[in-house]
């Protein structure tokens, strides 16, 4: 059995609920972080003393493994249960998903952060328009970019589903849920038809199907 704790309105939490669904998995996901509480806890901090969610937990006892950050939790789940396919096998070809998902975690994640907190979580008399400005100038060349490597191809890496389409369409998900009476976006034709495909796999239910909280 797996433990995950996290609130399912992180976009973290919900990569790794989709991955693990994606791979037919049994887990029990905790409520944790935000208005759940939970992470400050001493017994969660002795398993993640960042006081984050996700958290993953994967056998009991003395045996348990107990592993934090989204990403690394996907990958871990790949390896040990999706037999080559989620995982990609020969080595360029898991480093090219390798690389994507770095790029979701360290500059295409970071891009649009504000614009999404200040748009969604933030009251409108609140809100800090240069915030979301900037954030919107940093975000938009990368959906274009992202848009142009889709061109030609199915999935992120090719003809295949892998590990690297959870965290990317787990990010252009909250994108494109931002409120359009506050945010037009562009369109990026080949971006909309893979998340479109993506958002049909019955394993997204329950994450690209939520709106943004």
């Amino acid at each position: 059995m797996l433990n995950l704790w996290g609130r399912i309105s992180s976009i973290n939490v919900r990569k790794v609920v989709w991955c693990a669904q994606e791979l037919g998995l049994d887990f029990q996901r905790t409520e944790a972080g935000g208005a759940h509480g939970l992470v400050h806890t001493p017994e969660y901090l002795a398993m993640n003393p960042n006081a984050l969610v996700p958290l993953l937990q994967d056998g009991e006892g003395d045996a348990r493994f107990v592993l934090w950050e989204s990403n690394v939790i996907v990958r871990y789940l790949c390896a040990r249960h999706s037999h080559g396919l989620m995982y990609p096998e020969p080595l360029e070809a898991r480093f090219d998903a390798e690389r994507w998902m770095d790029w979701q975690q360290t500059t295409l994640n970071p891009a649009g952060r504000d614009a999404f907190v200040q748009l969604v979580r933030v009251p409108v008399a609140e809100r800090d328009a240069q915030a979301i400005a900037t954030s919107i100038a940093a975000t938009e060349p990368l959906m274009a970019m992202l848009d142009a490597h889709l061109a030609g191809r199915e999935f992120m890496t090719g003809e295949r589903f892998t590990m690297a389409d959870i965290p990317v369409a787990c990010e252009v998900h909250r994108w494109f849920g931002l409120p359009p009476t506050e945010y037009r976006r562009p369109s990026w034709p080949n971006v909309e038809r893979w998340f479109d495909a993506l958002r049909t796999r019955p394993a997204a239910l329950g994450v690209l199907d939520l709106a943004l909280a």
